[in-house]
């Protein structure tokens, strides 16, 4: 399989085919290599994407994994919605390392911005659920979208006509800050610190915008190697998602076509990152979690806590249903297995392989969260491997318990493996022969 993943194709995407976290920064950061652009589709800066070598650790929120590599041009595209404040904050963190964007980041002029109003608007929506309260980062993103779904959102293009800006924002704040005024005067903004904050940020960033889907059509026929980075997971997707305990985006590979504006038969292969376990962050259901000893073990040594909020995140062992369902619904041609050293001492794994609703087997993963609620998993049970695997290069060092559930895997999701992660940094990967 060393030509699956190796060797370059002209265009491919990777995405997360869990509830997010599941380590596609590393698996982009590792095909970045033979690639010459790295464009981001969906999400904003609840996303967060962590990455280690040479000793350091770098987490990205907005910018593509790919601006840890020279050589890489990144490209912000128009389905992601950006925080001014946070997203300056993040060029100057990579400045203070010593890597530039100059002429290496382009963001989409369709691109939305996320601005004070929508952190407040998210406050308040989710103190009113009480114990309803979906688990949001608090970023602002879901305010954002439904901004630009009713077409009064603020657009990175706004940024370089002053008047229409100026108007734009002036009636965003009227109407939000009466919205506020309506759930009990929890807060207000200004128009003028808004219109003063953008036209500063406009001024930074306005050499970085274009008109995105142009240049990656541009490039591409060029010859060029686009690699698609997506954000979140396939089970945090609006439409096919653990639904409303998702995000506001598409994170499937649906939202590639339009959060860069590139037709799907463009794409040449789907890498979809799995980890060797379950995790997720917020509520929302996971059938195969682990309430007890057990999770709060894995969540130690997995080190699972939120890149961008640091909450803790819920674990389970690995879930076959919805490795068949991220597989099915994203066309996925083969997966990259991460953190599966954080198993190295356990004395024996299970691997979910079905569900039962009331006494019957399913034959698919259910979206209606009155049966997911439900759900009682069907567990296979592999012994556990008992050795430190992370300076492992080879599959064929790997002891067989931990080749034996790799192998459940692979047959359980019905694609081949090409890529095992087992350790956080660049050098502890197995690629797949």
């Amino acid at each position: 399989m060393v030509a699956l993943l190796k060797d370059a194709v002209p265009v491919q995407a990777v995405l997360g085919t869990q509830w997010g976290d599941e380590g596609k920064g590393k698996v982009v950061d590792l095909l970045g290599e033979t690639a010459d652009i790295v464009a981001r589709y969906q999400g904003g800066p609840n996303a967060g994407h962590t990455v280690e070598f040479d000793g350091e650790c770098f987490i990205l929120h907005h910018i593509p994994t790919g601006i840890l590599r020279p050589h890489i041009t990144c490209v912000i595209g128009n389905g992601l919605v950006i925080n001014p404040d946070s997203f300056q904050e993040e060029i100057a963190f990579l400045k203070g390392k010593g890597i530039s964007i100059d002429k290496r980041l382009w963001i989409s002029q369709n691109a939305h911005l996320i601005l004070p109003y929508h952190h407040l608007i998210e406050k308040v929506a989710e103190e009113d659920k009480g114990s309803e309260t979906l688990g949001t980062t608090g970023r602002g993103i879901g305010p954002a979208y439904a901004d630009k779904a009713s077409r009064v959102g603020i657009r990175v293009g706004d940024l370089l006509d002053p008047g229409r800006l100026a108007e734009k924002v002036a009636w965003n704040v009227q109407m939000k800050n009466g919205i506020l005024e309506d759930v009990g005067g929890k807060g207000s903004v200004n128009v003028k610190s808004i219109l003063d904050s953008l036209r500063y940020f406009g001024e930074r960033i306005k050499a970085c915008i274009t008109d995105t889907s142009w240049m990656l059509h541009q490039e591409i026929q060029k010859g060029k190697r686009l690699l698609v980075e997506g954000a979140q997971g396939t089970l945090l997707d609006i439409d096919f998602g653990t639904y409303p305990f998702v995000t506001s985006s598409n994170t499937t590979i649906g939202g590639m076509a339009t959060g860069l504006g590139l037709p799907p038969r463009k794409l040449d292969r789907i890498i979809g990152v799995i980890k060797a376990y379950t995790t997720r962050v917020g509520n929302g259901p996971l059938p195969t979690e682990l309430k007890g000893a057990m999770g709060e073990k894995i969540r130690e040594m997995g080190g699972e806590y939120g890149a961008t909020t640091g909450r803790p995140r819920r674990c389970g062992w690995f879930d076959g249903m919805v490795a068949q369902y991220a597989v099915r619904l994203n066309g996925i041609d083969v997966l990259a297995v991460t953190k599966l050293d954080v198993l190295d001492t356990l004395d024996e794994v299970q691997v979910c392989i079905g569900y039962e609703y009331r006494g019957k087997a399913l034959d698919h993963f259910p979206l209606t969260m009155s049966v997911l609620d439900e759900v009682e998993p069907i567990y296979d049970t592999m012994p556990g491997w008992k050795t430190t695997i992370s300076d492992f290069k080879r599959y064929d060092d790997l002891p067989k318990p931990a080749r034996d559930y790799l192998e459940r895997i692979q047959t359980i999701a019905g694609i081949p493996i090409g890529i095992v992660s087992v350790g956080a940094n660049r050098d502890q990967t197995i690629w797949m022969e």
